[in-house]
């Protein structure tokens, strides 16, 4: 949700991934909700998902967490652990044809870094 970060992440997906458009699904806090099946949330953030897959032939999915976030405000090691197990999430829910589902980290300097 926070504008910090969406411009990052757009220019490191553009550069990284040769993509043109980037569809974005934004939330406050986005590995805390995407981290927890529990969050009711977690399905209308897949039915948005499964939008930008089927109607807009999205390829590539990137879960985010941020320095600074409001909606999430934990350490980066715990923003780190939220994302890791999020993108396990979204794996499971076996989206075709996504190509690659990764996390990505934006650090105080808003600067997108790939999480391994």
């Amino acid at each position: 949700m926070d504008g910090r970060v969406q411009l990052p992440i757009i220019e490191w997906m553009k550069k990284n991934y040769e993509l043109d458009y980037i569809d974005m699904i934004t939330e406050p806090g986005p590995d805390k909700i995407m981290s927890n099946i529990e969050d009711k949330r977690v399905e209308l953030i897949k039915s948005k998902a499964e939008i930008s897959v089927n109607a807009h032939d999205s390829k590539f999915i990137v879960i985010a967490g941020h320095h600074d976030c409001a909606g999430n405000p934990l350490s980066k090691e715990m923003h780190i652990e939220q994302i890791k197990k999020a993108v396990g999430v979204i794996k499971s829910w076996k989206l075709q044809p996504v190509d690659k589902i990764i996390g990505v980290w934006v650090n105080e300097n808003w600067q997108a870094e790939l999480i391994p």
